[in-house]
């Protein structure tokens, strides 16, 4: 009798709990679209705008290793911080194109300072859309320049309606898929990871 009991209980906890984790998804997503700001996909997860940069990153599997490298660096907390933030998010791909043996040798504890300049140069304080960087562009004619957190400048400029970026060595990068909402800023994927040069 007390087994039948039990398995009730169980069953009950289980079933309360799936219910529970659905309502707040749900909660989520109405959330988001009360906010009116479309869900992306992203390494083939829905990013939602009401989940702060980190909590959306690490559900992209474009985005293992940025993520990794988020963590190495200690910045997650900077990240899942009020913001707003704008952050060009290199895909796994991206760091594939870097130098064999240079993600890991970033990752490594004592280049942990190295790391943090390289992915701070990706973040801008404030929250830029794609329209707002296409009209600074616009404004200046062709080319627009941004200071990144960590003090260096990315340019920036149109390929049409493809944002491009040039980073401090002169290479640059595309964006691939723009205006992912976050609820403390906005992420733009790119296909190369952006250096800030000497």
């Amino acid at each position: 009798m007390k087994t039948i009991a039990i398995i009730k209980s169980v069953s009950l906890t289980v079933a309360f709990m799936t219910v529970s984790l659905s309502m707040a998804q749900d909660m989520s997503m109405a959330k988001d679209k009360k906010m009116n700001v479309e869900t992306k996909m992203v390494g083939g997860a829905e990013m939602f705008p009401s989940k702060d940069i980190v909590s959306n990153a690490v559900n992209s599997k474009d985005h293992t290793t940025l993520v990794a490298a988020v963590k190495a660096a200690d910045l997650v907390t900077t990240l899942q911080g009020e913001g707003p933030f704008t952050v060009f998010a290199p895909t796994n791909a991206a760091f594939e194109k870097l130098p064999k043996g240079t993600v890991n040798n970033l990752l490594m504890m004592e280049n942990k300072e190295k790391l943090q300049d390289i992915l701070t140069y990706h973040v801008l304080a404030g929250k830029y859309a794609a329209k707002d960087i296409m009209k600074a562009v616009n404004k200046g004619k062709g080319k627009a320049e941004f200071k990144t957190v960590n003090g260096g400048v990315l340019k920036v400029m149109l390929d049409g309606d493809t944002i491009k970026i040039i980073d401090g060595t002169g290479h640059m990068g595309t964006v691939t898929i723009a205006d992912v909402n976050q609820s403390n800023g906005v992420i733009h994927v790119i296909d190369t990871v952006v250096l800030p040069g000497m």
